[in-house]
């Protein structure tokens, strides 16, 4: 039975739907309120069954999740994510990703390459669209190789407004400014 937990954030609600699987909490989805969808309204509709919960473990990173939103670097490791909600290319396109520090960037064509040029940049960006796990696997961590941004389950301004948070900084067209991109 998945279970939902609530977070308010700056951005609006977070909600985390998780579940136990052999005694440990394990997260099926985070979903991020953007300009189109609140959270809480896409978690009833996509999880109809599930309930309102908590557990000492989900309540740690509810609360990182909203640290990580005001500002504070905060790294989740993926073990509290429930992979196999994911197929083999998402999963190892997710685990690139997550290996992307605070304050770094990369391409979703150097993420490719990285993984051996499979199903290249367009094929990771659907992956990172696909996130099940957003800030867990901190896919707002990805841009264009133009410097644009790119998409963001939760708008392009909230992955503007994160990427800025760690201190990434942007021309006068919106673009990042970087002199090195992680796996490049």
């Amino acid at each position: 039975m998945n279970k939902t937990t609530i977070q308010y954030t700056p951005y609006g609600p977070a909600v985390i739907i998780w579940r136990v699987s052999e005694s440990n909490a394990k997260i099926v989805r985070v979903l991020l309120s953007n300009p189109a969808a609140n959270a809480t309204k896409r978690a009833s509709e996509l999880y109809p069954g599930s309930h309102e919960a908590s557990c000492e473990e989900i309540d740690w990173i509810s609360s990182a999740i909203r640290r990580f939103l005001e500002g504070e670097p905060i790294d989740i490791g993926l073990g509290v994510a429930d992979l196999s909600v994911c197929g083999e290319f998402q999963k190892r396109v997710l685990r690139a990703e997550h290996a992307i520090p605070s304050r770094r960037v990369s391409t979703y064509k150097l993420i490719a390459a990285h993984l051996g040029g499979l199903g290249g940049a367009r094929a990771v960006g659907s992956a990172l669209a696909k996130n099940p796990f957003p800030l867990i696997v901190p896919c707002h961590r990805a841009v264009r190789s133009d410097r644009g941004l790119g998409g963001y389950q939760g708008g392009v301004e909230m992955k503007r407004s994160l990427l800025g948070k760690e201190g990434i900084v942007f021309d006068v067209s919106g673009r990042v400014k970087c002199s090195h991109f992680h796996y490049g």
